[in-house]
């Protein structure tokens, strides 16, 4: 059909081109579904799209040691690591200005937390550097009050290093906090640096910059009535170590000069002190290179280490190693999961047959009653249902009574059905037989009884007529029980803690593991993300074989 005539484009009743007018008139109607369908689609976002983004976010999401060891992961660049050697001073003097920084924050902890779970003691060697750190510059610190006991008050620090055009500096400090503590510090701190000073005394900058920033801002003090931490101290004892600035501050006549000249002329009694054996005196950790290496390994932004762990393997400087057969663990879990999801669910179909059966056939009254019985456990906690199995298959419980008192076992030879593969099979397929029973009772209520008897009026027998003409219809309702009880099979964790002991639990108990108590929520994010990319397969495979167009829940 054309939109033009003879004499032009036809017209809507207020003069535009139909064509126009309909296209108008369809975006409309787009437009107003969309309003009515916008509250329900940013409640799906809010509630389901973004956290469960967020949390498949974590299984990559590495930042942690890049924002709490900024300069040390700069300067183990240049490390190899390979070759035994630990790295050199350079990066241990950075480690300490980052960790004193991450201990007064209270951060170095977490750090640690999240090394340790690529490498055992990491946790604990942070956590004991953390408590020692201030006792590395407590020796400089000393060293400069007795060269001028000026230094011991604030105010000469303060009076020393403030000034203008060192605004770059505090702006980068600022940032290295806000990497650190995942907030921003933004604010007036009372302090403007020396460009000068910046400039002559870069280390001593940076480290009072760090301190003036936290004590303003996350203190909330007065910077120049409060004393530095030690880690400035031992900035300044390294800036006038090197040969070249002490030149540079025999020229220097402004604030603190005269401090800053007693100091230069002590620094023959400047302390000589080696960070690395400092570190290690604080924890032998620092002197093991493989913790050095995890360090450097788990150094970028994002990793894929979460993932390698959850498939059993373990990053290396080398590359992608297989963990020790002692430690793997994960991918024994999917395949029982799996495994015995599908075990569950054949259970679900054989017992829930014939069941959802009875309730299409038999007369509504006494139909009724049985679907009474079957939504019955819906009614009843989870947990309270796991329990009692619990009770029931236990050696001393109640089905192994019966078996003793009917004679099927020996009394000293009771079935073991807790604590196993048996006991999770048994309790499981227990509760998720509702599941299946119901879509299959809803697509057997709408097979007409007719179609038995017309099969067994040409000839078919019981057993025939069933299969050839009722099961086929049923399979449809097979398929959606199937994929129901399936998906819920493979998430459950409560009933397998409960019953299935070490050999009957999920992968999905390990998930709810590292969430709740290890808290390694990358690790437990990978796990999910292998796990959801698994349920996609099946169910991409699923569609290729029976297809998903054949499921039904009735109608």
């Amino acid at each position: 059909m054309s939109d033009t005539t003879n004499s032009g484009p036809m017209l809507a009743a207020d003069g535009t081109p139909l064509k126009t007018s309909l296209a108008r008139a369809l975006r409309r109607q787009k437009l107003r579904a969309l309003m009515l369908i916008a509250p329900l689609l940013a409640f799906v976002v809010l509630t389901f799209v973004v956290p469960i983004g967020s949390m498949l976010f974590r299984s990559v999401e590495n930042q942690i040691v890049s924002g709490t060891l900024p300069e040390t992961v700069e300067a183990l660049d240049a490390w190899d690591g390979q070759d035994g050697t630990l790295p050199d001073e350079t990066v241990f003097q950075a480690l300490f200005f980052d960790i004193f920084r991450a201990a007064e924050a209270k951060e170095h902890t977490k750090l640690g937390s999240r090394l340790n779970y690529e490498r055992t003691g990491l946790s604990s060697m942070f956590r004991t550097t953390g408590r020692g750190i201030d006792d590395i510059g407590e020796v400089f610190q000393d060293w400069l009050e007795d060269a001028d006991p000026a230094f011991k008050d604030g105010i000469t620090w303060y009076e020393m290093l403030s000034g203008t055009g060192g605004e770059d500096v505090i702006e980068a400090r600022r940032a290295l906090w806000a990497n650190m503590v995942g907030e921003g510090f933004a604010g007036d701190i009372g302090f403007t640096l020396s460009g000068e000073m910046a400039a002559l005394l870069p280390q001593t900058a940076a480290a009072y910059s760090d301190w003036a920033i936290y004590t303003a801002i996350a203190d909330e003090d007065v910077v120049s009535e409060e004393d530095p931490w030690e880690a400035v101290y031992a900035a300044l004892a390294l800036d006038l170590a090197r040969a070249d600035t002490a030149a540079a501050l025999a020229s220097y006549t402004g604030a603190g000069a005269g401090p800053l000249a007693n100091v230069i002329a002590a620094l023959p009694t400047l302390p000589q002190i080696d960070f690395r054996a400092a570190f290690i005196e604080e924890n032998d950790g620092w002197g093991d290179t493989e913790n050095w290496q995890t360090i450097k390994i788990y150094s970028p932004d994002y990793t894929t280490g979460y993932f390698l762990n959850a498939i059993d393997m373990e990053k290396g400087l080398e590359g992608v190693n297989a963990r020790p057969e002692s430690q793997q663990l994960y991918i024994k879990l999917f395949i029982r999961t799996m495994i015995m999801s599908l075990i569950i669910t054949g259970s679900c179909i054989l017992l829930g047959y014939p069941v959802a059966w009875l309730l299409a056939n038999l007369p509504v009254r006494s139909a009724n009653v049985l679907m009474i019985l079957v939504l019955l456990p819906f009614w009843t906690s989870l947990l309270v249902r796991t329990s009692a199995w619990k009770v029931l298959l236990q050696q001393q419980g109640v089905i192994n009574e019966i078996f003793v008192w009917l004679g099927f076992v020996d009394d000293a030879n009771r079935l073991i059905l807790m604590n196993n593969s048996t006991g999770t099979i048994i309790a499981m397929t227990h509760i998720l037989l509702p599941f299946m029973i119901l879509p299959l009772y809803s697509v057997m209520k709408t097979i007409p009884p007719s179609y038995l008897r017309a099969a067994k009026s040409l000839g078919a027998t019981n057993w025939t007529a069933f299969w050839r003409v009722y099961f086929p219809q049923s399979v449809p309702g097979i398929g959606a029980g199937s994929i129901l009880v399936f998906i819920l099979a493979i998430g459950y964790y409560i009933t397998p803690e409960i019953v299935g002991g070490t050999d009957g639990v999920f992968i999905s108990n390990r998930i709810a593991y590292h969430i709740s108590s290890s808290l390694n929520w990358g690790l437990a994010a990978a796990l999910g993300s292998i796990l959801l990319a698994l349920v996609l397969a099946l169910y991409w495979l699923y569609d290729r074989i029976v297809g998903i167009d054949n499921v039904k829940l009735g109608g």
